[in-house]
């Protein structure tokens, strides 16, 4: 009995980043892969640099043939490499190398802190959009001005600046309702524009024509109120 648990001790532990057991999904990786390159990582602790293809099935509930296919399919996908090593008396061998995995969960693993980063700033973004709605109506909104203040980021894709460009725009015009604001944003998305830049463009152009269109009537008439550009603040 002591015998069997120091030839326990004896097999020693290997070390894996819990990370790789949550994201190996997001890689892309099946349960089988996944032990097998354990497998190998545990080999490779153990200084069996080239383990082959029976003594890997031997570990595990495939065969070898199963092996070598799933083998010659992660060195294709870039999550295991071969590469040449030299012993102290310059003999060339061959080894496997896990480096590519770690690189790979290392990437998954900036991805999600990007991707945690960016839902962080659009829920600000969002949660400071129906701040703004709220204080320029001076009152809570309604579930359905909710409703459409989430159609238009969800359903009709409004970048949140583009929406609050548009409620400026309704409140400078002084028609502040949410069917004017939609009327806006139609228009804006007709004409491509997702950007503060190409909405400066878009105004600058609509000013030229009301200026050529209204050159006229400003002769005829008394002096209108001039055209305020709220995109120029």
């Amino acid at each position: 009995m002591k015998s069997n648990v120091l030839t326990w001790f004896e097999e020693g532990t290997i070390t894996v980043p819990s990370l790789l057991f949550s994201e190996y999904r997001n890689l892309h990786l099946n349960e089988t892969e996944l032990v097998l390159l354990l497998n190998i990582h545990t080999f490779l602790e153990k200084g069996n640099y080239f383990p082959t293809p029976e003594e890997l099935s031997a570990r595990m509930t495939i065969s070898t043939a199963e092996c070598n296919d799933i083998l010659r399919k992660l060195l294709q996908r870039g999550f295991l490499e071969i590469i040449d090593q030299y012993s102290h008396d310059g003999i060339r061998f061959e080894k496997y190398s896990i480096k590519p995995l770690w690189e790979r969960l290392v990437e998954q693993f900036l991805l999600n802190h990007q991707n945690s980063n960016q839902e962080m700033i659009k829920k600000t973004d969002e949660m400071d959009l129906y701040t703004c709605f709220e204080q320029e109506f001076g009152r809570p909104l309604s579930p359905f001005e909710c409703e459409s203040l989430a159609m238009w980021m969800d359903d009709d894709h409004h970048d949140p600046i583009i929406i609050k460009a548009a409620l400026r725009e309704a409140v400078m015009s002084g028609k502040l309702n949410f069917r004017y604001i939609d009327r806006i944003l139609f228009e804006w998305k007709k004409n491509g524009i997702k950007t503060i830049e190409q909405a400066k463009n878009h105004g600058r152009k609509f000013r030229q024509k009301q200026v050529q269109k209204g050159s006229a009537k400003e002769e005829a008439h008394s002096p209108s109120v001039p055209f305020y550009n709220w995109l120029e603040n």
